[in-house]
């Protein structure tokens, strides 16, 4: 059995040690480790991410994760901007992410802490996701979409009746 720093790991004791910063490093890196040679996530990070780079990135995921469940403050940065500008990502790769995430928090912490580390991912991700992929006008039945096209169209005819009248009123022309 590996050691878990700051915690019990799942294969045996049924009480779990507090969770420390090192317990979140241990958590991280093997995480990051199975993303790195998953083949449908590898790809993707290693496209976004230059191997020079993945140190700090690990840090700045340790930050993240110490600011989530220790609430340390420690992670000052922008996820969505940050997942913005990675090439490559879908909505399916948030469930293989998850997946992973919480075969690795499985294999190192007690169920309890396992199932607070996967309810928070989970609502990280919802959250990535809709502000990355959701577009409220998909959210309408297409006859409704229809009937705001035919409405706008309406609205810009009236418009453009309206300028014109207008412009025939100031040359001095009668209006209807």
């Amino acid at each position: 059995m590996l050691e878990c720093p700051g915690a019990d790991c799942a294969h045996g004791s049924s009480t779990e040690s507090p969770l420390t910063e090192d317990g979140i490093r241990h958590l991280v890196d093997r995480f990051y480790a199975k993303v790195r040679r998953d083949g449908d996530l590898g790809p993707v990070f290693a496209n976004a991410i230059a191997e020079e780079a993945w140190p700090a990135h690990l840090a700045t995921m340790c930050d993240f994760w110490s600011s989530i469940m220790l609430t340390s403050g420690r992670y000052h940065g922008n996820p969505v901007a940050a997942h913005r500008r990675v090439e490559g990502i879908t909505p399916d790769l948030f469930e293989r992410w998850l997946a992973l995430f919480d075969e690795t928090c499985r294999e190192l912490f007690g169920t309890a802490l396992a199932d607070s580390f996967r309810d928070k991912a989970k609502r990280i991700a919802t959250s990535l996701q809709l502000a990355l992929f959701y577009r409220p006008e998909h959210d309408q039945p297409e006859h409704d979409r229809q009937r705001r096209r035919h409405d706008l169209c309406r609205h810009r005819q009236l418009h453009q009746v309206q300028i014109h009248g207008l412009r025939r009123g100031l040359s001095g022309r009668l209006l209807l």
